[in-house]
């Protein structure tokens, strides 16, 4: 049986740890309130360009088609994967679970017999990807806490630029979508080209929401407009994926931390009713010499 003093050294480090735990845990809890807000405020904005980039594509009719961003390449054969994880960990299964979505769907692409193009943002989709041997085309690290919308751009500019340079044929975006702070979903979303749902069927989306249907003047023509919109749309769905992402790190971290806090404190309880045992243990051992002593004297 250890001694008390190993006892109490294990049961103050693991209280050391508890605090530790417990000041990450605030501070999760501090900034996932603040990433709440920013979600709060950019969903109606992101909704209102797909929205926007549904009906320009409406009126430009077949002239859509022309824009690079909205045609399909002829060939299939690389295709591009972005994974959106966090710069740090300390989190649960959060980032470990986009990167096994990433790895299934690149077993997907090996099966259909194309490749896979990597790209990461965060740290942990950066090494987890290296360290499987891949090879990055774009790693974008340092903003995952509080990714500005700039951020978003530079990711979209480069996967704009290799998709119209067909050194890629499609781009897939996968990232944990915020739905509350103990639940982050894997969502996988196809960013080029630009997926018909978005330039088509709006009309079923805006009724299911009570949006009422107008009639809109363009000036210049609806392409123009649309070649402006589809590029605002990557970015922004790039960004809401960015922002969905960094509260549902929060929320996964605020969690692991409290349940760290938790384990903590049973490891405490237990350490200090073994402590105690000891204690015991110590005393009965110093009766029995005493009596044997007595007994001897005796």
């Amino acid at each position: 049986m250890a001694s008390q003093r190993d006892v109490k050294n294990k049961i103050a480090s693991v209280k050391n740890i508890q605090k530790i735990t417990r000041a990450m845990e605030m501070v999760a809890a501090a900034r996932l309130r603040r990433a709440e807000q920013r979600i709060t405020a950019l969903r109606p904005y992101a909704d209102a360009i797909a929205r926007m980039t549904r009906q320009a594509a409406e009126a430009a009719g077949s002239e859509a088609a022309r824009l690079p961003l909205l045609s399909e390449h002829k060939t299939r054969e690389r295709r591009a994967l972005l994974l959106v994880t966090g710069d740090r960990g300390l989190a649960g299964a959060f980032n470990s679970q986009i990167i096994r979505a990433g790895v299934r769907q690149n077993d997907e692409h090996a099966a259909d017999g194309a490749q896979t193009v990597w790209y990461a943002a965060g740290r942990r989709g950066v090494s987890s990807i290296s360290f499987r041997g891949f090879e990055l085309a774009g790693s974008y690290v340092g903003f995952t806490d509080r990714p500005a919308y700039a951020d978003a751009r530079t990711i979209a500019q480069d996967l704009i630029g290799a998709y119209v340079d067909n050194h890629i044929d499609s781009v897939e975006m996968v990232f944990n979508s915020f739905i509350s702070p103990l639940t982050q979903r894997v969502t996988r979303q196809v960013l080029l080209p630009v997926s018909a749902e978005v330039v088509e069927g709006g009309e079923e989306e805006e009724s299911a929401h009570g949006a009422r249907r107008v009639n809109v003047d363009y000036e210049p023509d609806p392409e123009s407009i649309l070649r402006r919109l589809v590029p605002d749309y990557v970015e922004t769905s790039i960004y809401r994926a960015l922002v969905e992402s960094a509260a549902g790190f929060f929320g996964a971290q605020m969690t692991a931390m409290r349940s760290a806090s938790d384990n903590a404190g049973e490891i405490i309880t237990e350490y200090t009713l073994q402590m105690n045992r000891a204690r015991q243990a110590e005393i009965t051992q110093e009766i029995m010499e005493v009596v044997a002593g007595a007994e001897g004297v005796a």
